[in-house]
């Protein structure tokens, strides 16, 4: 039987691009037609209900059922014109994953009829399973009653089941019988209305015409393709999403020639495919292109509304996936899919805007729009100053742990980076309580080519090595993984801005109670604060080990272990935080941090299974194998009177032994240290063995494969390579 690796590369290479025809012949022709949106709800409801709908959108105000039942006729009747046949409520659960139960649009009469059916009950709320879904102890398994209710500042959209019809999903919270909240969008929205009062009533200081703020995001989106049947031919990679062997190819990242370059022919019509059909459904996709990495790309949308784009982020992830089957590739959205090359991030480009049309992170030269500025900056660097662990905690994950600080990705140390110009200003201001923000920093390049026009640049450089980086009129927070839920950074992000702004206003009050002059008084809070927060504030390389040992000295935590930095929401002023604001009971922050370590710890345990299965059952066998072979040649050598040159036969012999012989007894000793683990009867303390004990086999029997790797015949090992699922397109 021929080995199946060469029989997945001959499938793999045989291959050629789709075609891809346009939807129209303009983007605005198709953008959000398969969206019920803002001019689908203005042409097929009533005046009145239209207006009930936006109001509620834009204030946050109930929906009462007579509106819903209106809504729910539109929504089917353009569904149904759009060929629907199911609905559901679309959602996302603490698995990480989207969630959905389709019913069919019909019913059946007394006298045994079908008739179309969607009440405005259906559209407002949905009861699926609770006890299926992590809840962290909040409900046990025999209590299965759980509730999805309708999100109407998310679009329902229409979902092509491919030969099966569409499907209309229905962006909701997921609640548990008793209130609490079982998904990430219902903290994610408390989260965003807590931002926003407090926000705008800091605006209210600048501006009395500010009456709502809204976070804005824009996720960039790391990702790596693979032929289908080369992932097929790797079990690691379908049962864990990441490669557990595999020696570095001679050509890797090393030649910088990847990132921009070429697109290949196959991933550019999945590309192209994927973008189409995201635009249908309202996804603002507008960036593509090849990442540092072989066999990477990235895609990046226009920035949205938080909880928008979130909800945006989820749909072209699995859209991607579905389109990916059409193309025969399979998407890898982990944080670390291939040793020695970068890993994918999410990088979350973050700010905050007022109803007025103001963006409050971009700078101004005007006085009192550069004061509104450097009030918002400071306290969003003074905010991530005194929650950096928190947000560290958003950011842990079995998969991120394997990016986070391995030279390709910001370190586990969060830290700010906001730019000479920007840092002097603080300073100036420090020092001598001056603004001092100049629009002359902007200036353009004398490139000396005359038919070049001239280049502006930008009044702040880009650090690609820091996790918090100002980059003009945002924050990217770049160590999100690329599998992740932004809804996790998001919820603590906006939550811990909030809690600052609302101290930043009793701070600045009380100041106006005793007298002083508002913009004197503002501009002494933000020199303390920034006195207070300048250690957080880091310019230099994020990679570099003189930086783990500057952070050290200036106090910064660098917390590694991913159940260490989960523990950080149990503190009491975490639960307190989120408490105060609204967003999360301490029962609620107790579930998630105990499902977090559930999840990293099945994570962690697929991936010593997995590996234990390929190193026996794969590698060793074949090593074996081939050792015997090699033992035939010895013989054979040593029968014609050549021993000498028998010598470097056996010395592979031996060495093959000397290797299979650790990867056996590693792979025992991982094994029982997993019993071990499992058998503590304490999430948190399995958790850290897995994190410690466990993985420490790891690298250890990784380290051996790889090297049998290089011994074995290419013919025999069983394995596709490196050089194959990063280079075969």
């Amino acid at each position: 039987m021929a080995n199946f690796r060469f029989k997945a590369l001959e499938i793999a290479q045989s291959r050629q691009a789709l075609p891809v025809t346009p939807p129209a012949e303009r983007v605005g022709d198709y953008y959000g037609s398969n969206t019920f949106n803002n001019e689908v709800m203005r042409a097929l409801l009533s005046p009145e209900a239209y207006l009930k709908i936006t109001e509620a959108i834009e204030t946050g105000g109930r929906i009462d059922r007579e509106i819903a039942d209106e809504v729910a006729n539109a929504m089917k009747a353009w569904a149904v014109s759009k060929g629907a046949t199911h609905y559901t409520h679309w959602f996302q659960p603490l698995t990480g994953e989207t969630a959905e139960k389709h019913d069919a649009f019909f019913d059946i009469t007394m006298d045994g009829k079908a008739i179309e059916k969607f009440k405005g009950g259906a559209l407002v709320q949905q009861e699926p399973d609770a006890s299926s879904f992590p809840s962290g102890g909040l409900r046990n398994t025999f209590e299965a009653r759980g509730y999805t209710g309708w999100d109407p500042s998310s679009p329902a959209f229409l979902m092509d089941n491919g030969a099966g019809g569409k499907t209309l999903c229905i962006p909701s919270v997921f609640i548990s019988y008793t209130g609490e909240a079982l998904d990430y969008k219902t903290p994610l929205l408390k989260a965003l209305a807590a931002l926003d009062k407090s926000a705008t009533a800091v605006c209210q200081y600048f501006d009395r015409n500010v009456t709502k703020v809204t976070a804005t995001l824009g996720p960039e989106q790391e990702y790596f393709v693979i032929d289908k049947a080369l992932f097929y031919a790797r079990p690691d990679l379908v049962m864990s999403g990441r490669t557990v062997f595999g020696h570095s190819p001679a050509r890797g990242q090393q030649l910088e020639d990847h990132y921009f370059g070429t697109i290949p022919p196959r991933v550019n019509a999945f590309m192209v495919d994927f973008e189409f059909e995201a635009m249908k459904l309202g996804i603002p996709v507008r960036t593509r292109h090849n990442e540092v990495a072989p066999g990477q790309f990235e895609v990046a949308p226009t920035f949205e509304e938080v909880n928008l784009a979130i909800d945006h982020n989820a749909l072209l992830m699995d859209l991607m996936e579905k389109v990916a089957e059409k193309h025969n590739f399979k998407v890898l959205f982990h944080e670390k899919p291939f040793a020695g090359i970068n890993g994918s991030g999410k990088h979350n480009n973050w700010s905050m805007g007022t109803n007025t049309g103001v963006n409050l992170l971009a700078p101004s030269t005007k006085p009192k729009e550069s004061l509104r500025f450097l009030t918002f900056l400071v306290n969003v660097v003074k905010a991530v100053h005194d929650n950096a662990d928190l947000l560290r905690a958003s950011i842990a994950s079995a998969g991120n742990e394997h990016r986070l600080g391995a030279n390709e990705a910001p370190p586990a140390i969060v830290s700010i980076f906001l730019g000479e110009s920007l840092t002097k200003a603080l300073e100036d201001l420090e020092v001598k309580s001056e603004i001092s923000l100049n629009k002359g920093d902007n200036v353009y390049y004398k490139l000396g080519i005359n038919r070049i026009p001239s280049l502006l640049r930008d009044n702040t450089d880009r650090n690609r090595t820091s996790p918090f980086a100002f980059t003009g009129n945002k924050f990217e927070f770049r160590a999100v993984g690329g599998g992740a839920n932004s809804s996790s950074t998001m919820i603590v992000l906006n939550s811990i801005v909030a809690n600052q702004l609302n101290q930043f206003k009793q701070d600045l009050d009380a100041r106006l109670a005793a007298g002083e002059k508002k913009e004197l008084a503002i501009v002494d809070i933000l020199k303390k604060y920034y006195t207070d927060t300048k250690r957080i504030l880091f310019e230099g390389n994020g990679y570099s080990d003189e930086w783990v040992e500057e952070a050290a000295r200036r106090g910064l935590s660098n917390i590694k272990s991913s159940p260490e930095a989960l523990e950080v929401y149990l503190k009491p002023e975490s639960l307190e935080l989120f408490e105060k604001l609204g967003v999360l009971s301490h029962a609620e922050v107790e579930s998630r941090y105990e499902i977090e370590l559930e999840k990293y710890i099945k994570k962690v345990q697929i991936e010593s299974r997995v590996m234990g299965d390929l190193a026996m059952n794969h590698v060793v066998s074949t090593a074996l194998k081939y050792q015997n072979k090699l033992a035939e040649t010895a013989r054979s050598l040593v029968d014609l009177g050549m021993t000498e040159e028998a010598e470097p036969v056996k010395d592979l012999i031996r060495e093959i032994s000397r290797r299979v012989l650790t990867i056996k007894n590693n792979v025992h000793e991982m094994t029982e240290t997993r019993k071990k683990a499992n058998n503590l009867g304490n999430t948190a303390d399995t958790a850290k063995m897995y994190a410690t004990d466990v993985k420490d086999f790891f690298d250890v029997i990784r380290y051996e494969v790889d090297k049998l790797e290089l011994i074995i015949d290419d013919e025999d090992w069983p394995l596709v390579k490196y050089r194959e699922m990063l280079f075969v397109k």
